[in-house]
C-alpha cells in the first residue's frame, strides 16, 4: 500500500528523486548591486542573470531581484529553468552562420570543426556550454551589455534550422 501511495506522489511531482533524473548546467553570467536612494541613505539590492540547461540542446535564461546576492542568484536560476527552449544542432556545433539581434546588442554565431571548442566571451560562452554545444566561433557586436548580449545568443541559436532532404 506504501508503495501505491509513493507512486501516486511522484506522478504529481512530488515524493523521493527518482535515481537517473538529469541535472542541470547552471551558470551566473552577472551579479550587479544596484542603490535605491531612500530618506535615510541608500538601500542596496542585488539583479543576477543566470543560464541553465540541461547540455543535450535546451536551456533558458533567468533574471532575478533580491536584497541577498544568493535569493537573487535562487530566484534566477528557477526563472532560468522554467524558460527552457530548445535549439537544433549538427553534432557539437550549429549548422549554419546566424546573427542574433535582440535591442542594441547584436551576436554572430558561425559553426566551427570538432576540437575547436567554444571561442566566446561571457554571456555567449556560458549559453553556449548550457545548450552542450562544444565547437563554435562568435563574435560580440554593438551593445557589451550582459542582459542584451545573452538574449541576442538565444534569438541567433533560435533561427537555425537543420536542412534535410525531401526523399
Amino acid at each position: 500500500m506504501a508503495t501505491n501511495k509513493g507512486q501516486a506522489q511522484r506522478k504529481r511531482g512530488r515524493g523521493p528523486r527518482i535515481e537517473g533524473e538529469e541535472t542541470f548546467i547552471e551558470k551566473i553570467v552577472s551579479i550587479r548591486r544596484v542603490a535605491k536612494v531612500v530618506k535615510g541613505g541608500r538601500r542596496f539590492s542585488f539583479n543576477v542573470l543566470a543560464v541553465a540547461g540541461n547540455g543535450k540542446g535546451m536551456a533558458g535564461i533567468g533574471f532575478g531581484k533580491a536584497n541577498e546576492i544568493s535569493a537573487a542568484i535562487g530566484k534566477a536560476l528557477a526563472v532560468a529553468k522554467k524558460s527552457f527552449v530548445s535549439i537544433q544542432m549538427r553534432e557539437t556545433t550549429i549548422p549554419h552562420e546566424a546573427i542574433g539581434r535582440f535591442k542594441a546588442g547584436m551576436v554572430m554565431l558561425k559553426p566551427a570543426h570538432p576540437g575547436t571548442g567554444v571561442i566566446a566571451g561571457g554571456g555567449v560562452r556560458a549559453l553556449c556550454e548550457a545548450f552542450g554545444i562544444r565547437d563554435i566561433l562568435t563574435k560580440c557586436l554593438g551593445s557589451r551589455n550582459p542582459i542584451n548580449v545573452v538574449k541576442a545568443t538565444l534569438v541567433g541559436l533560435q533561427s537555425v534550422r537543420l536542412y534535410r532532404k525531401h526523399e
